[in-house]
């Protein structure tokens, strides 16, 4: 079934450019998302989205009220929500395999929404600005057209990317909205930051790091973030990039050296220090289970012992 805007079928656009000038009701969306508020979101209400990976909930989940992910260049943040049952799913694409992880994506909400008799899909798609190499565009357009092709009618109605997420500063492209939080009872979406970025920060981004494809990171029925098992290689050639310069990690480590966040550099350095010193990902995973994480009364995500 074709993606929608305005309840009307559309074309495929060559350009984002394209999109925008057919469909000028999404530019001035994407100027109100742009001029909103940054929030700092409660991490004691948070399940935090690395790239990579994406999340799913409904409105009765007691342990996860805001979805959120950040640190978004060229990257892509995709939101679908079901107007019915209020079930939402965050996902952080890179472009990576983005024809398999859209049905993964879709299905996480529809299948948290077989129950309700009414509503519809909404997509909403924040990230990528006007870098040089254009990733972002390509990312912006293959997002597009394979949720084009879904057997779902979807509604598209959120889409701040590319040129609409751009602003020059000192002469420099960079994005405007690095990162969003969802509030998973409202459906609302807005610009985020995100102090803590857990549990398990750096096992996740190794995961990433080493060539890891979309996971679905979490069980909403039992609140429960749900980590690997995920396997590398113990012969890893990285232990030289700890003694490069900033410059150089940014050249090589980033798709968008110029537009990154200023921490960037010591989230490759952190990531590379915990490959280092896990070389076998195996010790991290007794029996082969994965890492599971609950919600404690304080708010924090624990470990919990293993099944």
């Amino acid at each position: 079934m074709p993606l929608l805007i305005k309840n009307r079928e559309f074309d495929r656009p060559s350009t984002t450019g394209e999109l925008f000038d057919r469909c000028p009701h999404l530019q001035e969306n994407a100027k109100a998302f742009c001029s909103k508020p940054l929030v700092d979101v409660d991490v004691k209400c948070l399940l935090y989205v690395q790239q990579r990976e994406y999340a799913a909930t409904v409105p009765s989940d007691h342990a996860v009220s805001v979805l959120g992910s950040d640190d978004a260049t060229t990257c892509h943040l995709v939101v679908v929500r079901h107007t019915g049952s209020g079930a939402v799913c965050l996902a952080h694409c890179d472009g990576s395999s983005t024809w398999s992880e859209v049905p993964l994506i879709v299905r996480a909400v529809t299948s948290l929404s077989h129950r309700s008799k009414e509503g519809r899909l909404e997509l909403h798609l924040v990230g990528g600005f006007n870098d040089e190499s254009k990733t972002s565009q390509k990312l912006s357009l293959s997002l597009l057209a394979t949720f084009h092709k879904q057997k779902e009618v979807i509604h598209l109605e959120t889409c701040c990317i590319t040129e609409m997420n751009d602003v020059m500063v000192e002469g420099t492209h960079r994005p405007v909205v690095y990162g969003i939080g969802v509030n998973v009872n409202t459906g609302e979406l807005f610009p985020a930051s995100f102090p803590q970025k857990g549990p398990a920060e750096e096992l996740r981004s190794a995961r990433t790091f080493t060539g890891g494809q979309m996971v679905d990171i979490y069980d909403s029925s039992r609140g429960l973030v749900k980590i690997g098992p995920c396997k590398w290689s113990g012969d890893l050639d990285i232990d030289f990039w700890m003694s490069q310069s900033d410059d150089t990690i940014l050249k090589f480590l980033s798709t968008s050296p110029t537009a990154e966040p200023p921490h960037f550099v010591q989230h490759m350095k952190s990531t590379i220090a915990f490959l280092l010193r896990h070389p076998s990902s195996d010790a991290l995973f007794p029996g082969g289970q994965p890492q599971r994480y609950s919600r404690t009364a304080q708010g924090a995500w624990a470990q919990c012992p293993p099944e």
